[in-house]
């Protein structure tokens, strides 16, 4: 084959994405669709090079971007504020407006979502965006430990307190002073353990295993969970003044299912990033005959999943050729006849 048909059948290829991400755009815009592609495609090569020029690390080291209404300014404005987060649908510009709400706040903040939603990424972006930001941000998820370790990880120990503890040791609470703690899958902690959260977050202190002194912290506390605390009140599970000190403010974060034309943007990101670690030159191309049968998948798991699916597909596929049905893993293939 040659260079020139070669470049005829990408270009068609290229066209048939195009014809369906245009579809995409009317569907979930209508009418206005059209002319919404063509703006953010202009905007898109406007950013692009200096998109590829910085990383995630000089992302959240720098300042945030100019504070902005996030009731009146527009969509791009307020989508610059969150360069770690990868969405345009009206979900989640909801969940931006929020966020933008509440970051220059102290307030407690629960986080809500399903399992791979990207609930850590919210509150990284909490962080980053608040006066707190220059200070220290730390993460934890509660499912990782056993409780008796767990109680150490979060309040510290002192030097004896249990076998093998040869050291004093500072909890994830003092770690995080004048800075921003966020615990995971807070839901998953014992009733006991929940009564000493309650207690370090209503006197701002902890007091280390082993110790008989308490320390005073001060930690804008973020914590999320998958689960529903409310119906894990009702079965004695959860603690309810708990749960009201950890949620007067609530994130809700949408399943992706649920963001219409967001899976497209993921993808794009996703791709370029798996085809760079596996060493490929250039990322593939992917069908619209496999966009189809992504977007019609149900996505339990989320935009872990989508990632997953993505790492597996690039690394299984041979380097110049497309993305094909064929390529996907086969539940995707299922949900998609």
């Amino acid at each position: 084959m040659t260079r020139e048909s070669d470049d005829a059948l990408l270009r068609r290829t290229l066209k048939r994405a195009l014809a369906e991400l245009v579809g995409r755009y009317r569907e979930v815009l209508g009418e206005a669709g059209f002319d919404a592609l063509k703006a953010d495609l202009v905007e898109f090569a406007a950013q692009r090079p200096a998109a590829a020029a910085s990383s995630s690390s000089t992302a959240s080291s720098s300042p945030p971007p100019k504070a902005i209404d996030p009731d009146r300014d527009d969509v791009d404005s307020i989508i610059a504020h969150f360069p770690r987060i990868i969405g345009r649908s009206p979900k989640m510009l909801d969940v931006f407006r929020l966020l933008l709400k509440i970051a220059p706040t102290n307030a407690t903040v629960l986080i809500h979502g399903e399992s791979g939603t990207g609930k850590e990424l919210i509150a990284r972006a909490l962080h980053d965006l608040s006066p707190r930001r220059t200070g220290p941000y730390v993460a934890e998820n509660c499912a990782a430990f056993p409780e008796t370790l767990l109680e150490s990880e979060l309040f510290g120990h002192a030097k004896g307190a249990f076998t093998g503890a040869d050291r004093t040791r500072k909890g994830r609470f003092q770690m995080a002073h004048k800075g921003t703690l966020f615990l995971d899958e807070v839901g998953d902690m014992s009733v006991a353990l929940q009564k000493k959260l309650l207690r370090a977050l209503q006197e701002g202190e902890v007091r280390p295993v082993g110790s008989s002194v308490s320390i005073k912290v001060d930690v804008r506390f973020i914590s999320a969970s998958n689960k529903d605390l409310a119906a894990l009140i009702k079965k004695g599970l959860f603690r309810e003044d708990l749960y009201f000190r950890l949620a007067p403010i609530k994130v809700e974060l949408p399943p992706l299912r649920d963001r219409a034309g967001d899976l497209f943007l993921l993808l794009e990101r996703l791709i370029a990033e798996a085809a760079q670690r596996c060493g490929r030159a250039r990322a593939p191309d992917i069908t619209p005959e496999t966009l189809e049968a992504l977007r019609r998948y149900r996505w339990p798991g989320n935009v872990r999943e989508l990632q997953n699916e993505v790492q597996r597909v690039i690394a299984l596929t041979d380097p110049g050729r497309p993305i094909e049905p064929r390529d996907l893993s086969p539940e995707i293939q299922a949900a998609a006849r």
